[in-house]
């Protein structure tokens, strides 16, 4: 049953679970103190993606105010965000994990932030924040390297935490989100290709109650390899360019080299300003694909 307490803008809070029954009650019960105290309609919406536990049971017990949809099978952590959206009653949606990574507190202070942006993300860049020491290294490279090719300062690329518009996600982008869970990087990559105001706000991240889903080393080859994809898709010269500048400099000093002291081109000079009329020629070309899309 959702909550209408005013005619001020409702939000719809997203929460995929996959066997998470040992949080999700916590995470539930603090949402719905903290969603309490606002002055806006709201539901929480759980997706059940397939869990093999008692989450679905542990959710629907949670209050009236939360809603269950369940998956028959575990079709990932995207999938379900997918799946929220889709079912969201508002156009305003956020959306946080069932393990108790996130405080619940930090909704109110999103939900504000979307007055004047098209996405708040709750970064975890707090003065406690409990990332696993394994997965520090993965994710410090992955941020550099989304920051570089999107151009833009990105304080956490991968939050689970964050709010924005269903009927943007719908238009726009959900045809390109994953079903894994990338989907975030996604959207953030996207979001910041399409220069859409996006606002960060600090927070704490917490222990996870229960265990994590993540494949550290899987799972940062797949973001790796999405970031190149989704930042390809929105802006191909980023990805073409800087090789391209690379090899036609690679390609000035063979040939200074050539001419200067062997008195003759030699086939490698040619190799390498092949390659940098490729390189060109694919940046020129990726990048009226995409201006055309548009």
């Amino acid at each position: 049953m959702t909550r209408d307490r005013s005619g001020d803008e409702g939000v719809t809070i997203v929460v995929p679970a996959y066997d998470e029954e040992a949080g999700i009650g916590q995470v539930l019960a603090d949402l719905e103190s903290v969603l309490s105290g606002t002055a806006r309609p709201w539901e929480i919406l759980v997706v059940n993606d397939g869990s093999n536990d008692d989450t679905a049971r542990v959710a629907a017990a949670a209050g009236d105010g939360v809603r269950v949809v369940s998956h028959d099978v575990n079709m990932g952590y995207g999938a379900s965000i997918k799946t929220g959206i889709r079912r969201a009653r508002y156009d305003l949606i956020a959306i946080t994990d069932a393990d108790s990574t996130y405080p619940a507190e930090a909704i109110p202070g999103l939900l504000d932030a979307m007055d004047s942006v098209d996405m708040a993300v709750a970064a975890r860049v707090g003065d406690s924040v409990q990332i696993p020491w394994v997965r520090r290294p993965a994710k410090w490279l992955l941020n550099r390297l989304a920051a570089y090719l999107s151009g833009r300062k990105i304080p956490d690329l991968n939050s689970g935490m964050r709010c924005f518009r269903k009927s943007t996600v719908e238009s726009e982008y959900l045809h390109l989100l994953p079903n894994g869970f990338s989907l975030t990087t996604t959207i953030t990559l996207a979001y910041h290709a399409e220069s859409r105001l996006v606002r960060y706000l600090p927070i704490d991240y917490k222990k996870r109650i229960g265990s994590s889903k993540i494949r550290p080393l899987r799972d940062t080859y797949n973001f790796f390899l999405l970031i190149l994809r989704t930042v390809m898709y929105f802006d191909p010269m980023r990805i073409f360019v800087p090789p391209a500048l690379l090899s036609f400099f690679v390609t000035l000093g063979t040939l200074a080299y050539d001419v200067g002291w062997e008195r003759n081109v030699a086939d490698k000079s040619l190799i390498w300003l092949m390659i940098t009329v490729l390189l060109f020629g694919m940046a020129l070309l990726g990048d009226l694909i995409v201006k055309r899309r548009r």
